[in-house]
């Protein structure tokens, strides 16, 4: 028995129907899936950054200030015309106020700068114990006492002894070049400091100070 198709369940004539329906459908999905991912991307996105650009103020520039006012003219001189005749006295002005500020420099008076006479060492006529070298000797031998310390000590020796003579023979700045110690060094100082005035000693003929040097011996017996 042979088969037969009702005409209006043939496909094959729906056909183009059914591609142009899928071909529209698969438009509109697509259509669909590109306005979706558009708005998700705006949805997550961060936004956008909007600047209000301000227009730059213009800033008028400052305006000149006006010139100073000129000064005032110098007082005119009023010239007073006199006849020859008649005589014009001028009065002198003394300033005699003296301010408490006022200061008043008064003269200043130089030092007389006075130059330090020179000690000699050495001079044409040396100085003398009165008397001369003997009388000296005389004179410590009796003056100078040996110290109870250096006697019991053993101390013997020189000590020599420097001093100035001065014009006048006055004996001044006794010191002790070089001492044995056990008390000699102070007796000798002070047996030189009591030696009554020297004759000074001359230079050209004029009395100069002189620095003289003297041993004096002590001998235990």
């Amino acid at each position: 028995m042979e088969l037969k198709k009702n005409p209006e369940a043939d496909l094959e004539k729906r056909k183009g129907s059914f591609l142009l329906i899928g071909l529209l459908t698969a438009f509109a999905l697509t259509l669909v899936a590109f306005e979706w991912t558009t708005f998700e991307r705006k949805a997550e996105g961060l936004g956008e950054l909007q600047l209000d650009l301000l227009e730059e103020e213009v800033i008028p520039p400052s305006a000149t200030p006006p010139p100073p006012p000129p000064p005032p003219p110098a007082p005119s001189t009023v010239l007073e015309i006199v006849d020859d005749e008649e005589e014009v006295v001028e009065e002198e002005v003394v300033e005699t106020e003296v301010q408490e500020n006022t200061v008043v420099e008064a003269p200043v008076q130089r030092e007389e700068e006075v130059e330090e006479e020179q000690i000699f060492t050495i001079v044409e006529e040396q100085p003398a114990f009165p008397g001369g070298v003997e009388e000296m000797y005389k004179y410590l031998g009796k003056a100078v006492k040996y110290p109870e310390m250096a006697k019991d000590a053993g101390i013997s020796g020189t000590v020599y002894v420097t001093f100035e003579v001065d014009k006048e023979g006055n004996i001044k700045d006794v010191k002790v070049l070089r001492g044995i110690g056990g008390g000699c060094d102070e007796e000798a100082i002070r047996v030189v400091k009591a030696m009554p005035k020297w004759k000074p000693g001359k230079q050209r003929g004029k009395p100069v100070r002189v620095q003289f040097n003297l041993p004096i011996k002590f001998t235990l017996r």
